[in-house]
This record gives structure tokens, sequence and C-alpha cells, in this order.
């Protein structure tokens, strides 16, 4: 399992995950995306944010490796902001290739992309 070293933990100030410590030895959580509804919790929607803004500046539009990166809040964003950067993709594989698809989150998080 690959660790993106530099990326952040977790959203600062809170208990939201981003990054796993160590493999599950029974392998990787599958993505599965997540319908985020419109009366999600403010700390969620900020939550989500977080993680995206991370994904940005980390990774930019370049494909990455998921590795370490935390299954359960990549699935908020799977299928819409961060999309799957490989054919055939294994969704149960930490070294599945994903990337951001920065059209798609710019319009659904406009406020990280301001300026």
């Amino acid at each position: 399992m690959t660790k993106h070293r530099g990326f952040p933990g977790r959203l600062p100030g809170t208990d939201f995950q981003f990054t796993v410590r160590r493999a599950n030895p029974k392998g990787a959580t599958p993505l599965t995306a997540r319908t985020r509804h419109s009366d999600r919790r403010p700390a969620d929607r900020r939550a989500d944010e977080g993680f995206l803004l991370a994904l940005c500046e980390y990774f930019g539009a370049e494909p990455f490796e998921r590795g370490n990166l935390d299954a359960g809040r990549l699935s908020w964003l799977f299928g819409r902001e961060v999309v799957p950067a490989e054919d055939p993709f294994d969704d149960a594989s930490y070294s599945a290739l994903l990337r951001v698809d920065l059209a798609r989150a710019a319009a659904a998080f406009p406020d990280i992309f301001k300026g």
C-alpha cells in the first residue's frame, strides 16, 4: 500500500479521517459512489471540501494511486469529483489509479476554486 507522505491525515480540528495507517489484511475496502443529499450536516460537507482540496493540492489533475487514502472519504467523492483513471478499474485495490475531475470538482465545490 502506497503511503502518500505529506498528505493530511485528517481534517484539522476534527476527527474526519483522510488516510489509514496500515493496509487491511483482508484487502482494501471497495469504493462505492455514495449519494450526497442536500440535507447533509455542514461538518460532513466541510470534510468533503477539505478532502477534495487536499487531493487537488497534492495530486492536481494527475492520476494517483489509491494507497492509504480512506475508502469512506473517497466514496463520498467517487464517481463524481474523483473518477477511475484506468480501465479496467479494481475498486478493491490499494494500487488502483484515480484522478480528480477538476471540472466537476469546480462545479460541485466552487468555494475551493475561487481566486
